[in-house]
């Protein structure tokens, strides 16, 4: 018996994504589903849903899983090839951007709840531990975000030297540093509170200001600022 390779076009018109996104919208439409869209066509076996509801349940059911996955993993799912895990890493990639892009009416930072939902989704995908800049101008807005260092699991070395050099590169007046603890843990290690303060008396004498400091993980953030050991 020949096998059949089953295409989202071949389906009864409202099992199809695509019209159904066209009729009823995104929002009604399941995570199977959309990956489905992405995923484009299914295996000689399975449904796009069906590769879909596959590649969910490697991320544990969790977009927030998901996205931490590369594309050698993704590929795991029998009917993933190379060009497929593409799609979704790359649509992966776009919801963190948007998610830490920057109002176009409220460009300018305001408050550290603020500085960790940009800084938040950047970083909280990484399985190692990164050190990351805001550069800001007088008006607090973000001229750029850099990732200065990365590490292992456990940590991360941040060069003093490459940071206040990049920052007057971007002619930043303000900097606000960051890192990620994938550990899930927010206490700032003795070494965190050392680096602050070399890094603050440094900057201090490039008359640049150290903002913050922001420990990220998923469960959260720690802000050296809003607790006052600054």
């Amino acid at each position: 018996m020949q096998e059949h390779k089953y295409s989202i076009k071949q389906w009864a018109k409202d099992d199809r994504p695509r019209e159904k996104l066209l009729a009823s919208g995104a929002e009604n439409l399941s995570n199977s589903e959309l990956l489905a869209i992405l995923i484009h066509n299914g295996s000689r076996q399975k449904t796009a849903v069906d590769l879909g509801k596959e590649v969910l349940k490697l991320g544990k059911d969790n977009l927030i899983e998901l996205g931490k996955l590369s594309i050698k993993e993704l590929m795991k799912v029998k009917g993933i090839g190379e060009a497929k895990a593409i799609s979704i890493v790359a649509a992966m990639e776009l919801g963190r951007r948007r998610e830490s892009a920057m109002p176009v009416n409220n460009p300018a930072i305001t408050s550290s709840g603020q500085t960790a939902q940009y800084i938040k989704a950047r970083l909280t995908d990484l399985r190692h531990e990164v050190f990351g800049v805001l550069f800001l101008n007088r008006s607090n807005k973000v001229l750029h975000f850099e990732i200065v260092s990365e590490g292992g699991i456990t940590g991360t070395v941040a060069d003093l030297r490459i940071i206040l050099r990049r920052a007057l590169e971007e002619h930043a007046v303000s900097i606000i540093v960051c890192h990620n603890h994938p550990s899930g843990n927010l206490n700032p290690s003795q070494s965190d509170k050392d680096v602050t303060a070399k890094l603050k008396s440094a900057a201090a004498l490039l008359d640049i200001k150290l903002l913050d400091h922001m420990i990220i993980s998923e469960s959260g953030y720690f802000s050296f600022a809003d607790e006052g050991i600054l």
